[in-house]
């Protein structure tokens, strides 16, 4: 296989894995639908915590964070917990006011959206093990060096592209309109299911 086929072939497998629905598609649309600005720049902050697991995947280092079960069960724990903070969170909004809980919602998006993108990101150890088996299957062990920087340099691509058309969808007038008439089972809804994903994800090794 040619270096090229192996970029193709990660950009490719990391493409489904990133359009699979989860915690990363649903704080980009929930962002989005309040502010396009707070959309892209929760997308920027996931797509920074993936490349710096990526980066970590081809250094080795998340063999070790696999292997390390103490570490691997602290940093899943923090994740679930963020993820049920948040979901609690928007649950929280849904009771106030439909005016009161845009505007709160649409500052306190606009002022947290990058952190909160890349503490969603950075707090999943199975994006680590996920890089890991990817490489190790796609990447020889002797790749050169500007193969595994262009595989980063993909995977950044792929992940800022995908969540950026996500953000551009949902915050478009037609679609935040009609989010704006249905708010509160739509909070409902996102917040229901993140805080079961951050149940799944404290449950599940």
């Amino acid at each position: 296989m040619s270096h090229i086929s192996q970029l193709l072939a990660i950009a490719l497998v990391f493409f489904l894995a990133a359009m699979s629905p989860g915690p990363d598609f649903l704080a980009v649309t929930s962002r989005a639908l309040a502010s396009r600005r707070a959309g892209f720049q929760v997308a920027l902050g996931i797509t920074a915590a993936i490349i710096l697991w990526a980066t970590l995947a081809m250094f080795g280092l998340s063999v070790l964070l696999v292997r390390a079960t103490w570490l691997y069960t602290a940093v899943r724990i923090a994740g679930a917990l963020y993820l049920i903070y948040l979901g609690v969170r928007i649950l929280l909004t849904v009771r106030q006011a439909p005016q009161r809980a845009m505007t709160a919602s649409t500052a306190t998006r606009s002022q947290s959206a990058w952190r909160s993108g890349f503490a969603i990101g950075i707090t999943n150890p199975k994006t680590a093990a996920f890089f890991g088996s990817l490489f190790i299957t796609v990447l020889p062990l002797d790749a050169p060096f500007w193969v595994q920087v262009a595989a980063l340099v993909v995977i950044g691509a792929v992940s800022i592209g995908w969540f950026g058309v996500v953000a551009l969808v949902f915050s478009t007038e037609r679609v935040r309109a009609a989010y704006a008439r249905i708010r509160r089972p739509i909070d409902a809804i996102f917040g229901a299911i993140l805080v079961i994903l951050g149940f799944r994800l404290a449950l599940t090794p």
